[in-house]
């Protein structure tokens, strides 16, 4: 099926109520083939790398945007670009690894020779090639790119807007997330693949955090103030303060893992924000959540309707100390991840949510900190009411029509 034959009279209407997403969304392999088009190749950025990953020229890291492989590379002359990691010769995908370092970039079907910059610099037979042949014509395919304080960002459509238009009023709080400068080392990753539906890992909402998560009532982490935010490209920033500094409750060996330092190093948030959290999400996918002391970016995408694969990034600041930087190690491999102390029962959640889309009722429900016809763009931390936004713009998106009469 071509995505624009996809027959949208024969899927149901999206649901009148505003609080209310049809199952179907997440289930729906026609749906979710018209979502590698609409969201993933639309007008939009999509965070692929920052530069600390990339320190040196030859550093690369190979990433997927929907269903498209990606090279992003930091050329010899020190400039990072992303290109479509594809000979363009016959297709053959290039760089297999997901990080590593090279000199030039050599695709082993009939050995083209692509230098650091995505220029076509070698192939044999070239002699014998047709005679308008020339290599500048065959260069590495790039995708739109932009940058904002190292974090490195591609667009699969010919015209999305300026970066710092998309993202609004997030780009200050992503600058405190990023230390204020961008200026950091990268610590290391986890990465897993969730069983689940790529928007099941998206629509994890504030509301469940003290309750799924045992270690948010055993640390004390739990309680405070702060609030969240909905822009109008669909991202998302919740900036939570717990009530007071986290403690351990006699539960941990060392209890210096959850200690914050907050303004005793680089911040990883802004000025003014106590102990506590800053979770900032671009639309569609990927996030910075930073935790505590923890600089963290997880960047995401799906591998199919029922796979969502997450890499979490970790990173110092330049100007740590080694003292500093051991913490914000131990710090992010404990607390946060696929197995963390304040994230272990996601994926389980995740999955159960999964295997039970197809039942009755045909629809999941947003119900804490929501009424008919309020606004959420600004709601408490811990309401689940504002992802009804992210699905709003997402059903735009998508061109799907609500019901007219009664859900």
């Amino acid at each position: 099926m071509k995505l624009r034959d996809l027959d949208f009279a024969a899927l149901p209407r999206w649901p009148a109520a505003f609080n209310q997403v049809p199952k179907w969304a997440f289930e729906d392999p026609d749906v979710f083939d018209l979502e590698l088009e609409r969201v993933f190749r639309g007008p939009l950025w999509h965070p692929v790398a920052h530069d600390a990953e990339l320190p040196k020229p030859g550093d690369y890291k190979t990433v997927t945007v929907g269903r498209t492989p990606l090279l992003v590379i930091r050329g010899d002359d020190g400039q990072v670009r992303a290109f479509h990691n594809a000979c363009t010769h016959r297709s053959t995908k290039l760089a297999m690894a997901f990080r590593g370092h090279t000199g030039d970039i050599e695709c082993p079907y009939h050995r083209w020779v692509f230098d650091t910059r995505g220029r076509l610099r070698a192939c044999p037979g070239e002699a014998e090639y047709p005679p308008d042949f020339k290599r500048a014509d065959y260069d590495l395919a790039q995708p739109r790119t932009a940058q904002y304080l190292g974090l490195q960002f591609v667009s699969l459509h010919p015209d999305p807007p300026p970066l710092l238009d998309w993202m609004g009023h997030m780009a200050e709080p992503v600058r405190d997330a990023l230390g204020g400068d961008g200026r950091l080392t990268l610590l290391g990753y986890q990465k897993v693949r969730y069983q689940s539906n790529w928007k099941v890992y998206i629509d994890n909402d504030a509301f469940h955090a003290p309750l799924l998560h045992a270690a948010f009532r055993m640390l004390r982490w739990q309680g405070g103030s702060g609030r969240q935010s909905r822009l109008p490209a669909g991202h998302m920033m919740i900036l939570s303060e717990v009530a007071s500094q986290p403690g351990d409750g006699g539960l941990l060996r060392d209890p210096s893992v959850i200690a914050y330092h907050g303004g005793a190093a680089p911040r990883n948030k802004a000025p003014a924000q106590a102990a506590g959290s800053s979770l900032l999400a671009f639309w569609p996918l990927t996030a910075i959540a930073n935790h505590l002391d923890i600089f963290n970016i997880r960047y995401a995408n799906p591998v199919g309707l029922d796979q969502v694969e997450v890499h979490y990034a970790y990173f110092a600041h330049a100007d740590d100390d080694a003292q500093m930087v051991r913490h914000r190690l131990r710090q992010s491999s404990n607390m946060i991840g696929p197995s963390g102390f304040v994230s272990l029962e996601d994926a389980t959640v995740f999955l159960r949510i999964q295997q039970a889309l197809d039942t009755e009722p045909g629809a999941t429900y947003f119900l804490k900190g929501y009424r008919d016809g309020a606004d959420l763009t600004e709601t408490k931390q811990n309401d689940e009411a504002p992802n009804a936004l992210w699905w709003e713009h997402y059903r735009a998106t998508m061109g799907f029509e609500r019901h007219s009469g009664a859900s």
